[in-house]
């Protein structure tokens, strides 16, 4: 009986240490490496495609370790907390910031209303997600090219609503008015009754029959009649 009883107790003993030992042969890496590879894991749904983590451990935790037995992330803050296995199976708690960032297009100076955005007035700069807008732009061609609507500050991020795609048309500009209907083209001049960029619906008074009519802005100074 007491032989039994010591066996199992060996058993037991021997089964919990294989189970809270490292994999063999396992590999001593950065802890920021095992954490950000686990942060991207669990928040591969609401990081962007060109978006990054960038770890921040707490002092005094451990640096290298094999594997992370347990994981847990607020995705709101960043803030995480692990328990690491080091490379002599032991078990050490850490925690930190897993930051999440993205690069983003900001103007290089200060860019004011009705300038057009060129590359040259363009630079990108990485910033944590939480600092950026819902409607921050982040692709740099949704920004090129782009009309500035309101003064845009050197250094931060756009707001999708402070660009607008170039005006071809302003309010009081002549415009000619085209007509298509089958193989037959008519043209008229017109003035325009608001500012329009390309593919845009405006109002026009045909200066002929001095009447007001629906068009679409089509090229700078000329409109298309809707059909």
């Amino acid at each position: 009986m007491r032989h039994a009883l010591l066996t199992g107790f060996l058993s037991a003993l021997l089964t919990a240490s294989i189970l809270a030992a490292p994999p063999a042969m396992a590999s001593v890496e950065k802890v920021t490496d095992l954490i950000e590879e686990r942060a991207l894991e669990e928040l591969e749904q609401i990081i962007p495609t060109n978006g990054r983590i960038d770890v921040r451990l707490a002092d005094g935790v451990l640096r290298e370790g094999t594997f992370i037995q347990e994981f847990w992330i607020d995705p709101k803050t960043g803030q995480f907390i692990a328990n690491i296995i080091s490379e002599y199976g032991e078990t050490h708690r850490v925690w930190g910031l897993a930051v999440m960032t993205v690069k983003v297009p900001v103007p290089a100076r200060r860019l004011l209303p009705d300038e057009i955005v060129q590359d040259s007035d363009i630079m990108m700069i990485e910033l944590p997600i939480q600092r950026l807008g819902v409607f921050a732009i982040q692709d740099v061609d949704d920004l090129v090219g782009q009309q500035v609507r309101r003064m845009l500050v050197a250094g931060r991020p756009v707001p999708r609503q402070s660009v607008i795609p170039p005006r071809i048309i302003e309010r009081g500009d002549k415009v000619k008015i085209l007509l298509t209907h089958g193989g037959l083209s008519l043209s008229a001049t017109g003035r325009a009754m608001a500012d329009a960029h390309a593919g845009q619906t405006l109002r026009v008074v045909n200066l002929s029959s001095n009447k007001a009519i629906s068009a679409v802005a089509t090229a700078e100074g000329i409109v298309e009649v809707e059909q």
